[in-house]
């Protein structure tokens, strides 16, 4: 009488199993640390002569990560685009896993590098009052120019208003509007890109940079983005040129991530909008 023997894994499986493994760590590793620069031309009749060519690069959802040591790799990678101004769109920090030392020492870099600005995002709007405090001080003793709610003019001809996180959807947008120069381009950071026709078309602004969505975590062929925070499963805003009426909004595709890992097909992006005059 022959017994049932449990079969056993061969060396070859277990071989071909831990090189799977390590092909996937691989895969995933550089899903989310190769660092890609995508940029976009906006045209407009209103940009003065002074802003023709103005670039902006675009900084989102870094969530504490780092791209190389003190994040070289990603300073290198601002530095190369000579920008005229870099906007920060949000959410430079984690809330669940909080290293606000990264965030700020990425301020002090970028800042000798060109005027900065930032907006909050959902994340830092999480912070304790401490942390808060700690990350805005030390933003502005690097240099940067923190947003909450008001108007400012980078160059002539361009009025660039930024938004508060918790302000996006209470007509905060529209009011600050009213003081805008109608001649001028009219630039608005917000970090969320869902109010677009609820909120932000209402006040009728020419550009708006937003970032938040994560480029949907992970993007397929045909499809896009598969899900993003506030907007769920197959969201409409995720990453790049979006138009409704007159405004034209950008979405960053960001940096890092939050709740969800991984991305998948979805590498960490920085954003440059050449700003230039239409004839």
């Amino acid at each position: 009488m022959q017994l049932y023997r449990k079969p056993e894994f061969s060396k070859k499986k277990i071989i071909i199993l831990l090189a799977v493994i390590l092909l996937l760590t691989v895969f995933c590793i550089f899903q989310n640390k190769h660092l890609t620069v995508d940029e976009y031309t906006y045209k407009n009749s209103k940009v003065s002569g002074e802003a023709d060519g103005f670039r902006i690069v675009q900084i989102s959802d870094l969530h504490n990560a780092e791209f190389g040591r003190d994040n070289k790799r990603l300073v290198e990678k601002i530095a190369e685009q000579e920008p005229d101004i870099i906007v920060f769109t949000g959410d430079i920090v984690d809330s669940n896993h909080t290293d606000l030392d990264v965030a700020v020492k990425l301020c002090q870099e970028a800042a000798k590098i060109s005027p900065c600005f930032y907006i909050s995002g959902n994340h830092e709007m999480w912070l304790s009052d401490s942390d808060l405090k700690y990350l805005y001080d030390g933003m502005e003793a690097a240099g940067v120019t923190i947003l909450e709610n008001e108007t400012v003019f980078p160059v002539k001809g361009i009025s660039m208003t930024g938004l508060a996180d918790n302000a996006l959807y209470n007509g905060t947008l529209a009011k600050l509007s009213e003081n805008v120069d109608p001649n001028d381009l009219h630039i608005v950071l917000a970090h969320e890109p869902q109010y677009l026709e609820e909120e932000y078309v209402l006040s009728s602004p020419d550009l708006i940079i937003t970032g938040h969505a994560h480029g949907g975590q992970v993007r397929l062929p045909f499809i896009g983005g598969i899900v993003a925070p506030d907007q769920g499963f197959f969201p409409e805003y995720t990453a790049g040129e979006y138009k409704s009426g007159d405004t034209t909004m950008y979405v960053s595709r960001g940096l890092g991530n939050s709740v969800i890992p991984v991305r998948i097909f979805n590498y960490p992006e920085i954003n440059v909008l050449n700003i230039q005059k239409e004839n």
